[in-house]
């Protein structure tokens, strides 16, 4: 197995959206030479302009790394990455490379990218990410990896400039099962943030006293310190968005039919999202539920 090193080991990075910007950036700052691709180049621009070097094609990025990562936006994505046997991934990967993909996918797409990648004597780890807009600028993210344990420790120097959570969670696939558990309790989560916050209003609260009472009690939790003030301020920008989360909802549904569980509270986030897509917010991060929410209880939210 390689040995991780700054200045040695040449990284590709695929996928520069309001993540993979800053992780990438994030492997940028401690020394790893790094070559991008994205869809629309004018997004790879910002780490460009730090000294990274363009590629044409997935292909052509592993070609010119050891070890490659990318977050792109759905299963389809990733297949098309890695897997596209003219221009993927695997078809530019040297012997005794390292695929890492931290999109939120499918644990069998994870499993079966494991095994292809086996085939031609490269090792791939399903690695997806929580943390949101601001985990990954300050590379604070959770990172739950699923793969050899072995290829999970050689590149924890890489996962270590990312988050500051990094767990092993077992076999391929088992991160991206872990990633469901997150996504169920996010969705979940919310949809109390949300609702909560709509009490306060109607209640006449002040509601930044009431986030500084109940954000540092039994209550807290990520979304509310990180989310709440958002909602507060009708900032709705993604950090993740809606169109995304539904797709993570999706496959946490389906994984969940599949092992045979009943998951009411999912099933109604997924509605629930799925009308703040109807409203034409799935380009918004997901705590736009609000605005479907207050639409629902006849409040004009961003006009209070």
């Amino acid at each position: 197995m390689m040995q991780i090193e700054a200045g040695t080991t040449r990284i590709g990075w695929i996928g520069t959206g309001v993540m993979g910007q800053s992780m990438c950036g994030q492997l940028m700052d401690r020394g790893f030479a790094t070559t991008v691709y994205n869809r629309t180049r004018k997004k790879a621009d910002p780490l460009i302009d730090r000294g990274a070097v363009w590629a044409d094609s997935p292909r052509l990025v592993a070609e010119q790394s050891d070890v490659v990562f990318a977050i792109v936006s759905f299963p389809r994505d990733v297949r098309q990455v890695f897997l596209c046997k003219n221009s993927g991934v695997l078809a530019g990967c040297r012997d005794g490379s390292i695929v890492v993909d931290m999109t939120t996918s499918e644990p069998a797409l994870a499993i079966e990218l494991y095994n292809t990648a086996k085939q031609v004597n490269v090792q791939s780890l399903d690695a997806p990410v929580s943390g949101g807009d601001v985990g990954a600028r300050e590379g604070t993210l959770s990172i739950m990896v699923g793969g050899e344990r072995e290829t999970f420790e050689t590149l924890m120097p890489c996962f270590e400039a990312m988050g500051k959570t990094v767990v092993y969670q077992g076999d391929a696939g088992s991160g991206q099962h872990t990633k469901m558990v997150n996504q169920t309790l996010i969705a979940t989560g919310m949809i109390g943030v949300c609702e909560a916050l709509l009490y306060a209003h109607k209640a006449g609260l002040d509601l930044e006293a009431v986030l500084r009472s109940v954000g540092s009690g039994a209550a807290g939790s990520w979304s509310l310190s990180n989310l709440g003030p958002r909602i507060v301020g009708n900032h709705f920008d993604p950090g993740f968005f809606v169109e995304h989360f539904i797709k993570d909802i999706g496959i946490a549904l389906s994984e969940s039919r599949r092992m045979g569980l009943s998951m009411p509270g999912l099933s109604l986030a997924d509605a629930l999202y799925q009308s703040v897509k109807a409203h034409g917010d799935a380009d918004r991060g997901t705590h736009a539920l609000m605005l479907a929410l207050a639409e629902m209880s006849a409040v004009d939210w961003q006009n209070r």
